[in-house]
């Protein structure tokens, strides 16, 4: 820009500037007419410029700057510069000035700044389902002076495939619907653009939250809640709370429901058997199992349909079942009950046929009904009709039952007690009468038998060829029947109490606000309040409890429905129903172990006593139960730990016979009954062995094992017994190992002998070679050479040569009446009472002549390899002795033969 002067004088210097910026540098010409310029001089406050002269002729000089001019510090400058001459005569005085001019400077800017934004970090919250214009706007600044460089002309978002878009002036926004399920939170990365295009140093986060849309219903909950066996109770929803969106709620209603119809009988419930059950729950004796477990005495149900885990049988209309004659006595007498579980659902077809459950009908000839409990339609009937000798009146004969329950595919528990003319049902503990009551006349007498079947019932007159008929379309269970006793409402109770349901934990604490119901299998609770506030904490105590060691595992369903009611409305707010589950897990499997005392001998005379031999003194029923533990070590392995022993009950032990059956003419097996008293077990005896049933501890099946004995009074023809028990928890869920028992009679024939070689021959550690399997020891009849010159082993040496003479001459005498005198003690594993044992030693016994007894050699090899050395070093005096008396031995060798082929000893672990 050129500064001119407005006034102009011949005899002043005139100035004229003309600047660029070029390094700070500005021109200023000076032009006079006569003379020269010589200086220059701003005026002005500490101006950063100052003026030199170039050139004194022309009058050039430089306006420059003294230091650094920043824009960003001003942007313009506006000051007043004179010329000076350089006067008259040498001196240089008299001087003279030039007119002041008025220099304004504008500082040009450089792109030096980066635009930067304004905050380190920006946030906002969006809710979810909307597209907004703006949601938030950023900015950046830059500390650039000039507009072109100072101005930010654009941003842009640099993190990818997010759904938002930003403007010139920074505003964001979304370019779809967010959806909180979706995502939560978004993070973006937004950057900032001069007009000179350079970017800003530092991108800027913008976090973008979604908010839900304010939907009522429940909050913080788990879908899935996990039970470990033995936890007691645990809450379901710790941490639940209720939203209502602001809405005037004035009462809530809730309803919490446990779905356990699929597992086992409609709940966890104890899967004892029928009379394992009724005896915990303190049932009358006496009930009949007419659905037992398949077995040689039980054999009606083996061609059923049936799930062993639950001793559910399956019916296809397809199927029934004959009882035999004799289990159920054929008169029922005015009082009796009948009992079962039952799952059924409408009848197919358009008619509907009758299903028989249970009936007792005419065997042959003629098909009258005497007593039936059956399906039609829906209805549950019971029919009795009584005989012309019982009642010769009109007399009730049918009842009805209408209940929804009945076809609802469901398991539900049924009580018929039958009170003659009163017939109550109890269905899921509680009663019900009859809507319909029939009268009929009472049947004529006849001498036809009847037939007692159960899933359908017998035709056997009126058609062609006697059959099924009237079959039964689905399950049942426990069906029993009570001859003579009717069952309290509290033993109907127990008997179809679940062991599973909902709990509160703390009544105390949910205050007068809140009021609960639970239904009788507390399946569903019902909760109702005011406060939104009380209910959440209601809510929050409500449990899963499961009270069985072994529980069912799998999955329990869980619904939770809810109404909320507002001020003057009915329904206000719509409460989405919860869907939950309880995860029941495995429990662990426990192991049952039976040990004690497995082989002993006694002496006949024990055996044949009034009292006879306990079994099982000492018997010992154990339970472990194995865990699988995460290794410490990096491989990540599982490894199994043994527990310590753990205490749960039992349902049954068997001590069975092993061979053939116990011969009721000569043994049995016995238990005092009063071992019984004061437990919740009872036992049942036959010629197989002896059961003990009932839920109880291990303990006290313990000590009635204990007490068991077996008796034999004629014992000469039995030389050994041997047993089994086995014990079972849950009705043969989990079983014991077999414990296998064995026992031997000793025969005595010369009680003062038996006494004289029992100290010789029984050493101490014979008593403890349970531990010595490798040693043996030879029997009584291995004991004598057969040879002459070696008959007499190592007892004799101490025996006087008159008392062998002496005990020989008995034996022989005995052995007229004994066919097995020294082939009593076979054993492996031998516990000796000796303190009233006597063994009769017979040293002649395998005596024989020396050609039969090469004749015999191989059959003899393992008894020749027993003899000990001492038979070798045996005096000449006792080889005298057998030769005199080997006439006599020799004329009943082969008797003796042939009695040692029938019993023959294992000595393989019985030590000398």
């Amino acid at each position: 820009m050129n500064l001119v002067s407005e006034n102009r004088s011949t005899s002043t210097p005139c100035l004229i500037i003309i600047y660029r910026r070029k390094a700070h540098v500005y021109t200023l010409m000076v032009y006079r007419i006569k003379g020269e310029i010589c200086a220059f001089k701003i005026h002005g406050q500490e101006m950063p410029f100052e003026a030199v002269v170039l050139n004194k002729t022309s009058g050039e000089g430089r306006l420059r700057a003294k230091s650094p001019i920043d824009c960003e510090l001003q942007k313009e400058y506006t000051f007043i510069i004179q010329a000076y001459d350089c006067g008259s005569g040498p001196s240089g005085v008299n001087w003279k000035k030039s007119h002041k001019a008025v220099v304004h400077i504008q500082v040009k800017d450089v792109n030096e700044f980066s635009p930067a934004f304004k905050e380190s970090m920006y946030k906002a919250t969006v809710t979810e389902g909307k597209i907004y214009d703006s949601i938030l706007q950023v900015e950046a600044i830059d500390e650039d002076c000039s507009p072109q460089y100072s101005q930010i002309c654009n941003y842009e978002i640099v993190t990818t495939d997010v759904p938002f878009a930003i403007d010139r002036n920074g505003n964001i926004r979304n370019t779809e619907k967010l959806n909180y399920d979706k995502q939560h939170q978004y993070e973006i990365m937004v950057t900032a653009f001069d007009c000179g295009q350079k970017h800003a140093r530092e991108d800027v986060l913008v976090q973008v939250n979604v908010k839900p849309v304010c939907k009522p219903g429940w909050q913080d909950w788990n879908k899935r809640i996990e039970y470990k066996p033995g936890s007691g109770s645990i809450p379901l929803f710790p941490s639940i709370h209720l939203e209502t969106c602001d809405g005037p709620v004035s009462s809530t209603h809730t309803t919490i429901e446990l779905q356990t119809n699929y597992i086992g009988k409609g709940c966890d419930r104890e899967t004892y058997s029928e009379k394992s059950l009724q005896k915990l729950c303190g049932a009358s004796s006496g009930a009949i199992d007419l659905l037992p477990s398949p077995s040689a005495t039980t054999n009606w149900t083996a061609g059923l349909l049936m799930d062993n885990n639950d001793m559910i049988f399956k019916f296809d209309g397809k199927q029934g079942a004959k009882i035999p004659d004799g289990i159920v006595p054929k008169n029922l007498t005015d009082q009796f009950t009948i009992s079962l579980w039952m799952k059924h659902g409408p009848s197919p077809g358009l008619r509907a046929e009758k299903e028989t459950i249970l009936c007792n009908s005419d065997k042959t000839e003629m098909n009258r009904h005497h007593y039936a409990l059956y399906v039609h339609n829906c209805r549950l009937v019971f029919l009795l009709r009584k005989d012309f000798d019982q009642a010769d009146t009109f007399r009730p004969a049918e009842f009805h039952w209408k209940l929804d329950q009945i076809c609802d595919k469901e398991w539900h528990y049924y009580v018929v007690n039958v009170e003659f003319p009163v017939v109550t049902l109890y269905m899921d503990g509680s009663t019900y009468e009859p809507y319909l009551v029939t009268n009929d006349w009472p049947i004529h007498p006849s001498h036809i038998a009847m037939q007692l079947t159960v899933g359908a019932c017998w035709q056997g007159g009126e058609v062609t060829k006697p059959r099924f008929a009237q079959y039964f379309h689905g399950s049942l269970a426990s069906l029993t029947i009570r001859p003579g006793k009717i069952e309290s409402q509290k033993v109907i109770s127990c008997l179809q109490a679940c062991k599973e349901g909902l709990d509160i934990n703390s009544l105390e604490s949910l205050g007068q606000g809140v009021k609960y119901h639970f239904n009788p299998s507390q399946s569903v609770l019902v909760m109702e309040g005011d406060d939104i506030e009380n209910i959440n904490r209601a809510l929050r105590k409500v449990s899963y409890i499961n009270s069985r060691q072994f529980p069912t595992a799998g999955v329990r369903r869980l619904k939770v429905s809810s109404k909320v009611q507002c001020f003057g409305e009915d329904v206000c707010i719509n409460i989405p129903d919860i869907d939950a589950y309880v995860m029941v897990l495995q429990a662990n499997e426990p192991k049952i172990t039976i040990s004690g005392m497995d082989h002993f001998a006694r002496p006949a005379a024990q055996f044949e006593s009034e009292r006879g031999v306990i079994l099982l003194p000492d018997i010992r029923i154990a339970s472990t139960v194995t865990k699988m533990e995460h290794s410490k070590k990096n491989d990540g392995a599982n490894k199994p730990v043994v527990l310590e022993e753990m205490l749960h009950n039992l349902d049954f032990c068997d001590v069975l016979v092993s061979g053939a059956e116990l011969d009721p003419e000569q043994e049995c097996l016995e238990l005092d009954r009063t071992e019984l008293q004061g437990k919740h077990l009872d036992a049942t005896n036959s010629t197989a062995g002896y059961s003990i049933y009932g839920v109880d501890t291990m303990h006290n099946y313990e000590q009635v094992l204990q007490q068991i004995r077996y008796r034999n009074w004629y014992t000469s023809a039995t030389f050994e017994r041997k047993f089994r028990v086995k014990c079972s928890e849950l009705n043969g869920h989990y079983t014991s190992n077999e414990f296998n028992l064995e026992v031997n009679i000793l025969h005595s024939t010369n009680s003062n002998y038996m006494d004289h070689v029992n100290h010789v021959i029984v050493q101490p550690h014979f008593l403890q070679s349970v531990h010595h399997p490798e040693e043996s020891i030879s029997t009584v009849h291995n004991s004598v050479v057969p040879r002459v010159a070696t008959v007499v082993i190592a007892i004799c040496v101490s025996v006087l040569i008159s008392i062998i003479a002496v005990g020989v001459y008995r034996i022989r005498t005995a052995q007229q009446h004994s066919s097995t005198d020294n082939e009593s003690s076979k054993e492996n594993e031998m516990d000796w009472d000796d303190s009233a044992l006597t063994i009769t030693v017979n040293p002649m016994e395998k005596y024989e002549k020396p050609h039969r007894a090469e004749e015999e050699s191989e059959e003899e090899d393992d008894e020749e390899e027993d003899t000990t050395s001492a038979e070798s070093d045996e005096s000449e005096e006792e080889e005298d002795e057998e030769e005199e008396e080997e006439a006599t031995v020799q004329k009943r060798g082969k008797q003796n033969f042939t009695r040692q082929e029938q019993l023959e000893w294992d000595d393989s672990t019985l030590p000398y």
